[in-house]
């Protein structure tokens, strides 16, 4: 599985805002957005012509990272949503919401992305019963998650139950039982991602 292992503070700071991308230690005063509000490398605190294709480039790598897609994997998503009926963007967006990485997270069964897909891929996870442990799993309505039975990860996922925030409206969640359920696909103005989608599709539809 390719997955994206360089610094996640940086990653933050380069899109100038935090992605959320390290779980607890973003809302702490060592986020590194926090400590250094400035892009990195040596010319971070430079003035940066503001050109549209940067833009454009930096609303797409922002999506990226916040959603921690590869280029390959988000232009498959980009191509596959230009096909679906409806606003292009919009799908692209519910397309990445829908992600089995994504949906823990807004659940509160875990605190980042990254530690969302190393419990997938570790197993402890099930869809409709049956163990699921690609990340990228596009969940569909009516589907149960559960967490394995007598799986060790028990703990951690409720440890990050403690950070949730509000469960979005086309999900249903029972953090006792640690159990969930998709009600429906996602619209646009329940998608919590600090993300422009039209200029992703501009920049594609170049």
């Amino acid at each position: 599985m390719a997955r994206d292992t360089g610094p996640q503070c940086k990653q933050c700071r380069r899109e100038g805002q935090k992605l959320f991308l390290k779980g607890e230690r973003c809302l702490t005063d060592k986020c590194g957005v926090e400590r250094r509000s400035y892009p990195p490398g040596e010319h971070g605190r430079g003035r940066l012509k503001q050109s549209e294709y940067r833009v454009q480039l930096r609303e797409k790598q922002k999506a990226r990272r916040y959603y921690g897609v590869l280029e390959r994997q988000f232009h498959g998503y980009y191509v596959k949503a230009s096909r679906q009926p409806g606003i292009t963007g919009e799908n692209l967006l519910a397309l990445l919401e829908c992600r089995l990485d994504n949906v823990l997270v807004r659940l509160g069964f875990a605190a980042s992305r990254r530690q969302a897909r190393q419990l997938i891929r570790h197993g402890h996870w099930t869809v409709n019963g049956r163990r699921v442990d690609i990340p990228s799993y596009q969940v569909r309505a009516g589907d149960v998650i559960a967490i394995k039975a007598s799986t060790p990860a028990t703990q951690v996922v409720r440890d990050a139950t403690e950070l949730t925030g509000q469960i979005p409206a086309w999900l249903q969640a029972d953090h006792e039982s640690l159990t969930a359920k998709v009600l429906r696909k996602p619209e646009r103005r329940e998608v919590a991602a600090p993300v422009q989608e039209q200029l992703i599709v501009e920049l594609y539809s170049k």
